[in-house]
């Protein structure tokens, strides 16, 4: 592989094709630990025409590759395994065009989502998608994952965020499809096949996203719920009064919240009387409305009806972005619990609570003494489902279950029409797992993709398929 390795070094310059351990290590683990593999070395490409000539080169000598962005994927979908070629995108990371009258930006797929929106707020334009993880990820893997976040329920997935792509084949060539149209009805709408697959038919090396007018007024609340049936009902109300100004709508239970609590410096119960439930609540508008009386006055209604117990409205920005924070540490503050079983699932908005009761009792049936650590995405039905033991030392050997934990889980998220991934992709995680899930048809089809666009296999070789 010599060869290889120099032709490489020739395209992209020899301090970007990382060989050595130390220089490997950090690129072939992913960010919770889990997944770790060997790579024949990281290649660093600058601009699309080196990420096409490094392709064309590893397709020539057969040799498998691993498209890689900010490497803050949840399935170690960016994980090599036995001795790929890791092209890391972080380097393409340009602004290419904002487009203010057609309300879009056109950027590489190294950009992180945190400097996506930074450009759009430099054009006094938002660019809505948003996670925890936003400081590093990058848009090429928000889209090859599909992301979602927090935002979604008022804005959509990554998915609906995206216009056009920019995406190099396994084989070397580019297909430029970097069309700013919202109408264009020219036959199959070929970005959709790499969106949300996770780099296993090409690699998106740019993007046209969507952008939307700025927000002038926002309002926050962290409120108290006694049930998810609750909250489902203070969703629906708040629909039903405020409509599209609902930009997110986030459910955190007590043991959640409590992790944050121990975990975190500087985290702070808004609400006293330990509600067994929580929601945070945001409104948006683009016109100066009384958001803050309008979300004080559904609230009020809220508890007087049951669907509430407290409420506690950000009176500033630093208090809504204190509201955020204990939201958006529940991953970081379980990670420093140690392993667990994580769940990313999507219901239908309406079937959630009877899914927290029956599987929280299931699972505490079969495994007494269990932590469940749930929250998520409720305006969007998606949640977070996660499972451990109280002691990390006692983790070890609980997560030697995960199949049996699996089976609980996915069979009633199967059972009441969800799906066992929403917004984290497969990966090498639930590879397997989605072979029961998914029909016999579907399958088909999606090999048939596969073959069409990949017929060597050497596309994120052990991912999704």
């Amino acid at each position: 592989m010599n060869g290889l390795l120099d032709s490489l070094r020739a395209v992209v310059g020899a301090a970007y094709v990382l060989t050595e351990p130390a220089d490997v290590a950090p690129y072939a683990t992913d960010w919770r630990g889990r997944y770790s593999g060997t790579a024949l070395a990281i290649v660093r490409p600058g601009d699309t025409h080196q990420v096409a000539e490094v392709m064309r080169l590893c397709a020539q000598a057969g040799v498998a590759v691993v498209p890689q962005g900010g490497n803050t994927g949840l399935c170690g979908g960016a994980t090599p395994t036995r001795g790929e070629v890791v092209i890391s995108l972080t380097r393409l990371d340009r602004v290419r065009a904002v487009d203010v009258a057609n309300n879009t930006i056109t950027v590489e797929a190294g950009c992180t989502l945190a400097a996506v929106q930074d450009a759009a707020a430099r054009a006094d334009r938002l660019f809505p998608l948003s996670l925890a993880a936003e400081g590093t990820a990058t848009i090429g893997g928000n889209l090859a994952t599909n992301a979602g976040g927090v935002q979604v329920l008022r804005y959509g997935n990554a998915r609906e965020l995206c216009l056009g792509l920019e995406v190099v084949l396994p084989d070397g060539r580019v297909w430029n499809g970097l069309r700013a149209l919202r109408k264009d009805n020219t036959g199959y709408d070929l970005k959709h096949l790499f969106i949300g697959a996770e780099g296993t038919l090409g690699l998106i090396t740019a993007a046209v996203l969507k952008l939307y007018s700025r927000p002038r007024q926002v309002a926050t609340a962290w409120t108290s719920v006694p049930t998810p049936q609750a909250a489902v009902a203070l969703l629906t109300r708040l629909r039903e009064r405020i409509g599209g100004r609902v930009t997110a709508f986030e459910l955190v239970s007590r043991q959640s919240l409590e992790l944050v609590l121990k975990n975190i410096p500087h985290s702070r119960d808004p609400l006293p009387g330990r509600s067994p439930w929580q929601v945070l609540i945001e409104l948006s508008d683009t016109m100066e409305s009384e958001l803050d009386a309008a979300l004080q006055e559904v609230l009020v209604e809220a508890v007087e009806a049951g669907e509430a117990n407290d409420a506690a409205l950000a009176r500033s920005e630093e208090q809504a972005l204190a509201f955020w924070r204990l939201r958006e540490n529940i991953s970081e503050a379980q990670k420093i619990e140690g392993v667990s079983i994580k769940h990313d699932i999507s219901l239908p908005v309406s079937r959630i609570p009877e899914f927290i009761d029956r599987c929280d009792a299931a699972l505490v049936a079969a495994f007494p003494g269990l932590r469940i650590v749930c929250f998520g995405h409720l305006g969007d039905g998606n949640l977070h489902y996660n499972q451990s033991r109280p002691a990390a030392q006692d983790n070890a050997d609980f997560i030697v279950q995960s199949g049996a934990v699996n089976r609980i889980v996915h069979d009633l998220v199967a059972e009441l029409d969800g799906s066992i991934s929403a917004e984290h992709g497969l990966g090498q995680l639930k590879r397997d797992e989605i072979l029961r899930y998914k029909s016999a048809v579907e399958m088909d089809m999606m090999r048939a993709v596969k073959k069409a666009l990949d017929p060597a296999g050497l596309m994120n070789p052990g991912k999704v398929l």
